[in-house]
This record gives structure tokens, C-alpha cells and sequence, in this order.
């Protein structure tokens, strides 16, 4: 995997063709004929402002209420820096205000029989009156429709996922699995969303579960408490242990390995592997469950409660404080610009950051080295460079580090 460096105002072009190109594919999936999304005359099911505007969009929001729209954009996403934070609150305030008419002005005008559209199917689903918002992310090969869902006062009380494709629907119905094991689980370090609805609807996968309350005022986050947390996980389903070489952990890594060997970085992941296993020997691991994509951005910590949600990547019998590892290589690629440096520095601190999980010391480097081929592995199954999505540090750096190591 050699690096392709692209110039930012290229990377920002190509986001926005690719969001605007998304929009339209998102409103033919959500309001189908004969519904329309053009304008034209016929009973209204929804007006939506584009935000910040059509030729960058990355929010619908409903705008037949100022509550139902400041609650859209307020509850939209976290921010990861001031200035986003001032930008959404400018925002929240020209929809609260009446000023969106003049700074917001590109609209979709959605008309057609109200029972065809996804407002119509979840409103009868949930049996309850409700607005929708939609999310437009970056592109992805995991890229789905996400809807918030707000109820006339304003409250958001749920997420809506579509899974459109084979990977999307299977990550929907993953997902739907996962919060409804977890649910029965016995946590206590942290909360999880519930499942609300699940089903189908025109061939799309759905699933609609709880909003957590993420807009709560924040707490800080202590090493002790994520930890607790991330071991709660891990033991909701139960352990097991043994040697990697025997485990069916390996043998599953395996089978994914030989469904991208046919790529030049599929034969050089599972070359790596067998090298982390054979290294391994016979040092005795424990495996259990993971989230797979505990990040910061999927966790929020707030008075008395660790909200964590996108669980659509969650599964067991993996080596233990893979999770562990997953979060401090994030975190490191948020805080820095170099993806390589985040890799090696994340690998170097495996022995300190694996200690709280019981890995065996001749272990923790072995842990963190085939996490990195899982998560490299995940990449390439799920084609996201051919998608155009640019992967959180699991490219290019990767097999040379892994190399080095």
C-alpha cells in the first residue's frame, strides 16, 4: 500500500462532488415514486434546508418547526473543535431566529403520498408523529443513510440506519444483533443503545434504536474508568483461552485473509500473520468481545453515565484489549497529521496500554500488531478505497510498520 498524498482543495472537491452525488442517491432511496424531490406541485411530506448548502451537504434539516430544526442541527454531531462548535451553534441560531431564509438557501421540496415515504413507514412503525433530519457522510464502502428523528417538541428520541448494499445491510442487521445481546448482557460500565424498531422497507435493512444523550453536559474521562469499561465489554459474552495458533480467532482471521488474497495487500497481511502466529507460540491469550470501532468520536462520557454507540463492527472471541488498542491508535491519528507515526507509537506503548487487560507480556506487542492486520484485513474486505473513502490510519502505514516490526 504506497501513500497517495492528495492536495487538500482537491480532497475538499472530491468530498463535495461525492456528497452531492450521495444526496441525490439518498432522496430517490427515501422518498421512491411516486414520491418527488424536485419541486413539483403535490401534497407536501417534507421541506428540508441543505446544510451548509447543495453543493456541500452534509445536513437535511426539517424545516416546517424552529424547535424540530434547531434540535435537527444542535443533536446532528459532536464537534471536535471550537470553531465547529461555533459554527453549528451560528447555525442553531439563524433556524431559532427565521434567519435560515436568508442563510440557508437551498432547499429539497419533498412531495407524494406520505404512506410511501420513510416518514410514513417509521411514524407507522413507531407509532408516534415525528420529523425526520439526514445525515450526509463522506464517502465510505460502510456509508449509510442515518436519520435523526425528532418528535414535534423537539426531543430527538432515535436513530435510524438503511442498509442500501450487501455490506451496509449486513452491517444493519450486525448492528440490530448486537444491541439486542448486549441489552440482555448484564453491563454496568456503560449504556448502550436499544433497539426501537427492526425490519425491512422497500428491500432496505432497518434499524432504529434509542438516541443516548450525547448533548448532556461532558465529564471528564479517566484511563481507570475506560478501561472498566472496554473489560465490561469483553466479558459480556463469556471467555476463552489458548494459544493463537489453535484458537478460532485465527482461524476466522484466516478465512478473511484468504477472501482478499488475491490482492497484492492481502498476500502481504497474511504473510504477516502467519508471522505474528508462529512468533506467538505457545503464550496463552484470552479472547472475549470487542466493540470494534470504540473511538472517540463513537463514546461520549457525561455526569453519570459512558455513552457508546455504532456497534455495527461489534464481536467475540478476539484477543483481549483489542479495543484498547483501537482507541489509542485513533486517538493518536485525531492529534496528528502522520498516520505512520500514529501506527508505530501506538505499537511502541502496547506493552503499558495492554497491562490492564491481562495480556501476557510477550503477548502485548504480538496483540497490537494483529489488531492492526484485522483491522488493515477489514479494509480491503470492505473495498473502501475503491469506494473513495480515506481510512482512519489503516493504509498505507501499515504493512510497512508492520514490516519494521
Amino acid at each position: 500500500m504506497s501513500p497517495v498524498r492528495t492536495a487538500p482543495a482537491e480532497l475538499t472537491a472530491k468530498d463535495a462532488e461525492l456528497r452531492t452525488r450521495y444526496l441525490a442517491e439518498v432522496l430517490d432511496l427515501l422518498y421512491p415514486p411516486p414520491c418527488r424531490t424536485d419541486g413539483s406541485p403535490g401534497t407536501p411530506i417534507a421541506e428540508y434546508l441543505v446544510v451548509p448548502d447543495a453543493r456541500k451537504p452534509r445536513l437535511l434539516v426539517p424545516s416546517g418547526s424552529r424547535r424540530v430544526a434547531a434540535a435537527a442541527v444542535r443533536r446532528y454531531a459532536e464537534p471536535q473543535s471550537r470553531m465547529a462548535r461555533l459554527k453549528r451553534e451560528a447555525v442553531v441560531a439563524a433556524v431559532r431566529t427565521g434567519a435560515s431564509n436568508v442563510l440557508l438557501r437551498d432547499r429539497v421540496r419533498v412531495t407524494g403520498p406520505f404512506s410511501q415515504s420513510i416518514d410514513g413507514h417509521l411514524s407507522e412503525a413507531l407509532g408516534r408523529e415525528l420529523s425526520v433530519s439526514i445525515h450526509i457522510g463522506p464517502a465510505r464502502a460502510n456509508r449509510k443513510p442515518v436519520l435523526q428523528l425528532i418528535s414535534p417538541d423537539g426531543e430527538t428520541f432515535g436513530f435510524g440506519k438503511l442498509g442500501t448494499g450487501p455490506l451496509t445491510q449486513q452491517l444493519v442487521r450486525a448492528e440490530t444483533a448486537a444491541l439486542i445481546s448486549l441489552a440482555n448482557s448484564g453491563l454496568s460500565k456503560l449504556t448502550v443503545p436499544r433497539v426501537l424498531h427492526s425490519g425491512k422497507w422497500r428491500g432496505l435493512e432497518v434499524l432504529v434504536q434509542s438516541a443516548l444523550p450525547v448533548w448532556l453536559p461532558r465529564a471528564p474521562l479517566s484511563r481507570r474508568r475506560l478501561v472498566a469499561a472496554m473489560l465490561d465489554v469483553a466479558g459480556c459474552c463469556g471467555y476463552t483461552t489458548g494459544a493463537l495458533a489453535g484458537s478460532s480467532y485465527w482461524h476466522e482471521l484466516r478465512g478473511r485473509l484468504a477472501a482478499v488474497g488475491d490482492r497484492p495487500e492481502g498476500i502481504g497481511l497474511a504473510a504477516a500473520a502467519e508471522l505474528l502466529v508462529r512468533r506467538a507460540g505457545d503464550i496463552v491469550f484470552r479472547y472475549g468481545a470487542w466493540h470494534g470501532d470504540w473511538a472517540p468520536w463513537n463514546m461520549a462520557t457525561v455526569a453519570d453515565a459512558l455513552l457508546v454507540w455504532d456497534w455495527e463492527r461489534f464481536a467475540t472471541g478476539v484477543p483481549l484489549g483489542f479495543d484498547a488498542v483501537h482507541h489509542e491508535l485513533q486517538k493518536r491519528i485525531q492529534e496528528t497529521a502522520d498516520a505512520k507515526d500514529a501506527v508505530e507509537a501506538t505499537v511502541r506503548g502496547a506493552a503499558e496500554l495492554l497491562a490492564p487487560f491481562g495480556v501476557p507480556v510477550a503477548g502485548r506487542e504480538v496483540t497490537a500488531l494483529l489488531y492492526l492486520v484485522d483491522l488493515a484485513t477489514r479494509y480491503l474486505t470492505d473495498r473502501q478505497a475503491e469506494a473513495g473513502g480515506r481510512p482512519r490510519g489503516v493504509g498505507a502505514p501499515l504493512l510497512p510498520g508492520l514490516g519494521r516490526a
